[in-house]
């Protein structure tokens, strides 16, 4: 997973002064996404904080508005990345957020030897513009889960993403940086 101490050396880690900063950021066009990207969580004490981190999630894939694949894995080699079929994953959000210690595991050598079995045979997800807390910005929406990312521009190659999930009234944060230096496949 991508350092976030690189990008962001101060990160806050209160809920409400990551709120404050994502509130500060300009929106992002959707166009501005195109590509893939690495990802780092932005641990704020959410209910799903650490599961990304425990699952070996490296990031996500924006090859145009209507492919999207939200959640990337490195293959078992390391050589490639692929992507996960999110619906395959859902049972791990509600486990996350009840069973605390399952955060604390790591799950990424599993996940990659199921990957026959978890991979998504098409994108997951779409890439349109919504409002959200007063501010039209890029936003990637599941196609089978009730979620909704909602990202801000932190620099030209680095966003900060609001995963708006029902159910959870808080967002549970994450930045994502541009790189493609590791092939879809």
């Amino acid at each position: 997973m991508l350092d976030l101490a690189e990008i962001l050396p101060d990160a806050p880690t209160a809920a409400a002064d990551v709120l404050a900063l994502y509130d500060s950021l300009p929106a992002v066009e959707p166009d501005a996404m195109i590509g893939i990207w690495h990802g780092a969580e932005m641990p704020t004490g959410h209910p799903l904080d650490g599961m990304l981190a425990a699952s070996g999630w490296w990031g996500k894939a924006f090859l145009d508005s209507e492919t999207v694949h939200p959640l990337l894995f490195r293959t078992g080699d390391g050589s490639a990345l692929w992507a996960l079929n999110p619906a395959l994953a859902s049972g791990g959000l509600g486990l996350a957020t009840k069973l605390p210690l399952l955060k604390r595991q790591d799950f990424s050598k599993i996940i990659a030897g199921l990957e026959p079995a978890l991979r998504a045979r098409s994108a997951k997800a779409r890439l349109r513009t919504t409002r959200y807390r007063g501010v039209d910005s890029a936003t990637m929406i599941y196609d089978q889960l009730p979620i909704n990312d909602v990202f801000r521009r932190l620099d030209g190659d680095t966003v900060l993403g609001a995963m708006d999930l029902r159910g959870i009234k808080a967002p549970y944060f994450f930045v994502l940086q541009r790189n493609d230096s590791l092939p879809l496949r």
